[in-house]
């Protein structure tokens, strides 16, 4: 068992308190979350040391910057900053990444193989990105560490493998009724009409599924890549899992959205799988898992988080320097979109996430009728884009943080991808317009 010290230690209990009590605030009883953000960061504080340098450097830019605006907002703008609540921002998200860890306890410890038959090549590369695509539209941002951990035991996961996993992940966005973006669009633009998103959305996933096939195969040796295998046995677990998601969703909390479900829901199962072996075992189980494996998450939580604090502070500063008394756009028709969806995806590529640029351009709209749906559609492609490319968005944060890769390399790597998959979107936006208009 790998060695820590007593502040690590301690951080990893936080951390594991931070859950439960995220947890314990599903039921309605109490507000919790600003309560599991003080957790959360009390933790980052005592495992800032331990931060590889990089990651640390970048967390520490982006605190810097959410502050410094949340400070330019309420003293020269005059705006009203809830100061005791600006910690929050990505709570949900970490708290889900730490219930997501408790898959390493489903199964054998120890267990090294891969289960099902190896496949590599560009098969190998096209069965990871479906498996990710159709197991991600229902788990989210959980199935790239299911994917990316199951890969990860043949050894170092290599760039194939890291692009089949954000791709595949990332276009989830332009169809999913369960993905993030899609419960954020909803939230903004209520009277979204779904069917008209899913009838382009869903095509434009798969064409970027096939560009993401042959454009690996082109420019990588795949011979030796790994992929994942789709065989029964190793769809069984991610295929249970998401079927006891939907079984909560619709049926038994209905209320809870699909990150709260996964939140409590992985830990529950991981627990509940070991208890086969006794209580002391997985109490065991769970000590080694809290005392190692989550002070080991200092760079997930700690990027996460101050990821959050720069979108507060971007946010609010915005709202505060343009007022409320203005539109952007007198009407949002298929220029406007299509200056949107640029907007948007440019500012991800600069390394802002897309939640600010759809939150802070729904906020000086005034859609009405079909415009908030075209507006929807605008979120979500600019959504799949954005986080393919940005190297702050969940999905790079969580594989810089999970397997070592810099966000700067993603990035790279993914720019004729975005280029791409904007100039396809660009084109939907346009067959969306009509179809509302």
């Amino acid at each position: 068992m790998q060695e820590t010290t007593s502040r690590q230690r301690l951080a990893g209990v936080l951390i594991l308190l931070g859950l439960v009590v995220q947890i314990m605030g599903f039921s309605g009883w109490a507000a919790t979350t600003q309560a599991v953000s003080y957790v959360l960061w009390a933790a980052v504080l005592l495992l800032w040391r331990d931060i590889p340098r990089r990651s640390r450097i970048q967390a520490g830019v982006l605190i810097g910057l959410g502050a410094s605006m949340l400070l330019v907002a309420r003293f020269v703008y005059g705006a009203e900053v809830d100061w005791p609540t600006m910690l929050q921002g990505n709570v949900f998200v970490v708290a889900m990444l730490v219930g997501v860890s408790f898959i390493t306890l489903i199964g054998k410890q120890g267990s090294k193989g891969a289960s099902g038959s190896r496949v590599t090549g560009a098969g190998g590369v096209l069965r990871t990105w479906l498996g990710v695509h159709f197991l991600g539209t229902i788990l989210n941002l959980s199935t790239v560490l299911m994917v990316g951990d199951k890969l990860a035991r043949r050894g170092p996961l290599k760039m194939p493998q890291l692009l089949a996993l954000n791709r595949g992940l990332s276009s989830a966005a332009l169809w999913s009724p369960f993905f993030a973006s899609m419960g954020l669009v909803i939230s903004l633009v209520p009277d979204v009409e779904y069917a008209h998103i899913a009838l382009a959305g869903f095509p434009l996933a798969m064409m970027a599924g096939l560009f993401t096939t042959l454009e690996l195969r082109r420019r990588f040796d795949l011979r030796e890549v790994d992929g994942y295998s789709l065989a029964p046995r190793s769809l069984l677990m991610p295929v249970g899992m998401a079927a006891l998601v939907m079984l909560f969703h619709f049926w038994l909390t209905p209320s809870l959205t699909i990150v709260s479900i996964i939140t409590f829901l992985l830990p529950a199962v991981a627990v509940l799988s070991n208890l086969r072996e006794g209580p002391r075992f997985t109490l065991r189980r769970v000590r080694q898992h809290t005392l190692t494996r989550l002070p080991a998450m200092r760079g997930e939580v700690s990027l996460f988080l101050a990821a959050g604090l720069l979108t507060l502070g971007l946010s609010t500063l915005v709202s505060a320097a343009a007022g409320s008394d203005w539109t952007l756009f007198a009407d949002f028709g298929t220029p406007q979109a299509m200056i949107s969806f640029a907007a948007i995806s440019l500012s991800a590529l600069a390394g802002l996430h897309p939640i600010i640029g759809v939150s802070v351009l729904a906020s000086i709209l005034n859609l009405e009728g079909g415009e908030q749906t075209l507006f929807a559609f605008v979120a979500l492609s600019s959504w799949a884009v954005g986080t393919s490319v940005g190297p702050l968005s969940g999905i790079n944060l969580s594989l810089q943080g999970r397997y070592g890769v810099s966000g700067y390399r993603m990035m790279t790597n993914n720019l004729l991808y975005s280029a791409v998959l904007s100039l396809l979107s660009l084109g939907a936006i346009a067959g969306v317009s009509l179809i509302v208009g």
